[in-house]
């Protein structure tokens, strides 16, 4: 059952009165001493200065990261270019320069190993040398080896913000031993702490120097090299592409300055040029250019040229000039005697054109080397008098006659046949002309080479329509005026001359040149009859050209005596002495063309001073090429007729 909770106690409380209680007296208290404070301090939470520096850290961390995947992602090749910039170096493998040979393969032009010297300008401060004028004590040291000045040198080497600067170019073995001994005594002394090694920044890069070992044998052809290694004249100009081939490059690392064999290295070959043959024959070349210089330097002419050829194939065996150039030595050479005046000179024929005229007149029907031709001794034609080379009475000649003893005013009569008016004679004659090759590149190909000039027949002056027939008033070159004759002597077919005869590439097979191109000028009958009339300028007594007989060999020839445009004033002035032709005539094998300008000392006329050489020259080829001798010889041909008969 459950126990009862005992009854609360009343607390009694005092009985509120009915009268309003009195106030209460203001207690007057006493201000409270200060307290003193018994709050404790309490240190601040370090979460936020660890978020603060986290942040911090994150923010950092991820500046580094962005800049490490822009160096090692998106700059990544840039700064490993630069950096291989640095420490690879790259130089370039000279192809070796392909020769140029004569017709038996001898050397006219190759090319020997030589350096190109070089050095790294870095290597010359005064941080790395501890010396403060390196590059002046290098270029002082190199001057004399190199031939190069000691203050143009310093300057290269103090070049600033490159590692690369050439001090000479080609240089042979023996200059780079010179400098490799030099630097060697240097190491020692600085090894033993007597001085700088201030060559230690000269390098050598291997290349190759064109040398040319018959100095001034044919230089006019080959022309020569500059310093880049390019072709810059004769044939070393026009077939440079063939010659140099393709250069190569080499890249290693490399550490102050030298490679470091196992960082590795790339290589691109170098491809070597072509090798060239030539047609010309170096003996015979030797035996022209030996006979024209000896000429000139005897007539004190300003020039000669000698042209060579294979009547039959167009082959020039010989171009010679003088004065000529030794292309290994081009700083004492004449520049007016650089080039090719063979090719490159333009010079109105004279007498040895005529030949041009008979062929047109016996091959038109018009005449025959036994037709009468009455020669006076002055002839008016048009504004002009016109006359012979010598002062003569009436002569009663042959057309054999006329050209046996070079008449002008007989050439004159005789074309004026071709046509029933002169402006049709002259249109018959321009066309033989032309297909002589006059007015044309003759189709070797030479830079810079003269077409000569032949106006056209309407175009042609009073005087030029009579002076044209005996070769004034038209221009041509050496090569030219040869391959006028080689025509005849091939039976009246013109074979484009050539100079090449092919090329061997650096797999060694052999492309020979594209065969020549061959044009019908004359007949054979023609060609045959004209070579006739030129053996009696020869073997007839009464000929211009008696100078140039070779005992055992019919020879065919002609004289000429032109009189000569300065080329400074635009205006006649001296002669040209010239003479061409073929032998044997019975069977043409060898075509001889000379001429010289302006002899000033002796005889001028063709004969006197040409001839000689013709003979000299055509001899010394007709040997070395071993021509038999000639058959029998020819009837001779009538030159006058008797006027009474």
């Amino acid at each position: 059952m459950p126990s009862k909770e005992p009854p609360r106690r009343r607390v009694p409380v005092p009985a509120r009165s009915a009268r309003p209680a009195a106030p209460a007296r203001p207690v007057r208290r006493r201000p409270a001493p200060p307290r003193r404070s018994t709050r404790t301090l309490r240190l601040g939470s370090p979460r936020p200065r660890l978020r603060l520096i986290s942040l911090c850290l994150t923010v950092v961390m991820g500046i580094f990261v962005v800049r490490l995947l822009q160096v090692q992602a998106v700059d990544a090749s840039a700064y490993a270019t630069k950096a291989d910039k640095n420490r690879y170096l790259s130089h370039t493998l000279t192809a070796d320069r392909g020769e140029i040979t004569d017709r038996s393969g001898v050397a006219l032009a190759a090319s020997v190993d030589a350096y190109d010297i070089t050095a790294d300008p870095t290597m010359f401060t005064r941080k790395q040398t501890h010396v403060a004028d390196a590059p002046q004590q290098a270029g002082a040291l190199l001057a004399p080896i190199l031939g190069v000045d000691a203050d143009t040198l310093a300057k290269k080497l103090a070049t600033p913000r490159t590692r690369y600067v050439l001090l000479a170019r080609r240089q042979t073995p023996q200059v780079w031993n010179q400098i490799k001994d030099l630097q060697s005594v240097l190491l020692q002394k600085a090894s033993a702490k007597k001085g700088a090694n201030v060559l230690a920044g000269v390098f050598h890069e291997p290349t190759t120097k064109r040398v040319y070992p018959n100095g001034d044998l044919a230089a006019g052809v080959l022309g020569w090299v500059n310093a880049a290694g390019k072709g810059a004249g004769g044939l070393e100009s026009s077939l440079n592409k063939e010659l140099a081939g393709r250069n190569g490059k080499i890249t290693y690392a490399q550490s102050g300055g030298r490679q470091v064999p196992t960082a590795g290295r790339s290589e691109v070959p170098a491809v070597a040029g072509s090798d060239v043959q030539l047609t010309l024959d170096r003996d015979i070349q030797w035996a022209a250019q030996s006979a024209i210089s000896a000429q000139v330097k005897k007539s004190k002419a300003d020039r000669g040229y000698v042209v060579v050829q294979d009547t039959r194939t167009g082959e020039v065996l010989a171009m010679a000039d003088a004065p000529g150039f030794d292309p290994n030595d081009l700083r004492h050479a004449n520049p007016a005697d650089l080039g090719n005046a063979a090719l490159q000179d333009a010079f109105e024929p004279g007498s040895t054109s005529k030949v041009m005229s008979m062929s047109a007149v016996i091959e038109e029907g018009v005449a025959t080397p036994a037709t009468h031709v009455t020669v006076p001794n002055r002839l008016h034609r048009g504004d002009r008098l016109f006359h012979d080379d010598i002062d003569h009475d009436t002569w009663s000649l042959t057309l054999n006659g006329v050209l046996a003893k070079s008449s002008n005013i007989g050439t004159i009569l005789a074309a004026g046949q071709l046509g029933k008016t002169q402006p049709e004679a002259n249109k018959v004659l321009y066309s033989y002309l032309r297909k002589f090759g006059i007015g044309r590149p003759s189709g070797v190909g030479f830079p810079g080479e003269t077409p000569g000039i032949l106006a056209k027949p309407q175009d042609w002056s009073t005087s030029q329509q009579y002076t044209i027939p005996f070769g004034q008033g038209l221009s041509l070159n050496a090569l030219q005026a040869a391959s006028i004759y080689s025509t005849i002597g091939n039976g009246g077919v013109r074979v484009e001359p050539s100079l090449i005869r092919g090329t061997k590439g650096p797999d060694g097979r052999f492309d020979p040149a594209p065969e020549p191109s061959r044009t019908r000028v004359v007949s054979e009958k023609t060609a045959k009859t004209v070579s006739r009339m030129l053996e009696s300028v020869v073997g007839d007594e009464e000929g211009t050209g008696v100078s140039a007989r070779i005992p055992g060999y019919r020879v065919a020839g002609k004289t000429g005596t032109a009189n000569r445009v300065d080329p400074r004033t635009g205006r006649y002035r001296g002669y040209t002495a010239s003479f061409a032709g073929f032998a044997p005539a019975d069977n043409p094998r060898v075509t001889v063309y000379c001429a010289i300008q302006n002899p000033t000392s002796g005889p001028y006329f063709g004969g006197s001073i040409c001839g000689p050489i013709y003979k000299k020259v055509m001899e010394f080829a007709l040997k070395s090429l071993q021509v038999p001798p000639t058959g029998k010889k020819a009837a001779p041909l009538p030159v006058t007729f008797d006027p009474e008969q």
